[in-house]
């Protein structure tokens, strides 16, 4: 996709205030001088085997982008692939009414929805919401000196492999289920309260895209000390056996050229680093006056905010992890 983005020319329209040169989670047109739309889409295939849940893990997936750009979701159109023979009609409505659910904890109103026939389910949503001109954090924002702050813990696309394979614990999968239930929303908000320059959530590309391309944006370089980095329980077991998606080889070949890694730090840790995310946490880059306030707000609201880095002056690497 990078590649063919790179054919596409930009447009000189007015109103266009973020598009998709510097990778950001979604869109932003403006309206009027303070109020502007953003707009994103997002679907994948099922990660887990109950319907109504996976249904519940797409709506969260898909919200996030506005929630990491500053924005409040308001509206959204269900995006279906699903087969015409061997599924039943019933899983789609369980799927459906999942969906639902959250939009509704979300306070996002379905406005309707497009579906194609397709060999495998898909499901997801494209969502528009409104933002403050004031409150866009786009990737281009990081400054030097930034603390970086995770909202959740790493490791769904080991977890969720391993459940493929019919090789997850119960217990994981339950904690793993947990934290991609949970919105980006309150995060957001909180952090609209404090000097926060760039935020992005971590998703597809895993800890180290997301990084790099905010690094890349914004003209600094990032460190990381994966002793810090949360990790939901049975990630590094099943990294060691090696239920690795293959987002997570495509994330490493594609990111590497950009990327130190110390010697120290052993495969199964390094497999977490490149590990794709669904509905993940929120990579917010702190003033560092702002970071142990903005910390303490995060975790007296129940979020499980951890400090795992900072951001410097460009260096050889855009990201070296410690």
């Amino acid at each position: 996709m990078d590649l063919a983005l790179k054919a596409i020319p930009g447009q000189n329209i007015p109103g266009i205030l973020v598009g998709f040169e510097h990778a950001d989670d979604a869109g932003v047109f403006q309206l009027t001088d303070d109020i502007c739309l953003v707009q994103t889409v997002d679907y994948f295939a099922p990660i887990v085997d109950d319907p109504h849940t996976y249904g519940q893990i797409a709506a969260a997936n898909s919200l996030s982008d506005i929630y990491a750009m500053g924005g409040v979701p308001k509206t959204a159109l269900s995006v279906v692939g699903f087969p015409t023979k061997g599924v039943d009609f019933s899983v789609l409505g369980e799927i459906m009414l999942g969906g639902l659910q959250k939009l509704n904890e979300a306070g996002v109103a379905l406005l309707g929805g497009h579906s194609v026939r397709d060999d495998e389910i898909k499901f997801g949503y494209a969502v528009t919401g409104t933002i403050a001109k004031k409150d866009i954090k786009q990737n281009r924002a990081a400054r030097e000196g930034n603390r970086l702050i995770l909202t959740k813990p790493l490791g769904t696309g080991l977890i969720t492999t391993a459940l493929k394979r019919g090789k997850a614990s119960s217990g994981h999968v339950q904690a793993a289920v947990k934290i991609m239930l949970q919105l980006n929303r309150q995060a957001a908000e909180i952090c609209l309260r404090f000097r926060v320059d760039a935020m992005t959530d971590i998703t597809g590309f895993g800890l180290v895209g997301h990084a790099i391309e905010v690094a890349k944006a914004s003209g600094i370089s990032i460190e990381i000390d994966h002793r810090k980095l949360p990790l939901l329980p049975g990630a590094l077991e099943y990294s060691r056996e090696g239920f690795c998606a293959g987002g997570l080889t495509n994330n490493r070949e594609f990111f590497s050229k950009n990327l130190y890694i110390h010697d120290s730090i052993p495969p199964d840790q390094q497999n977490i680093l490149f590990d794709p995310q669904t509905s993940g946490g929120l990579l917010i880059f702190s003033d560092p006056q702002d970071t142990d306030r903005l910390l303490e707000s995060l975790r007296a609201a129940g979020v499980d905010a951890v400090e795992v880095g900072s951001a410097v002056s460009r260096a050889e690497h855009l990201l070296t992890v410690r």
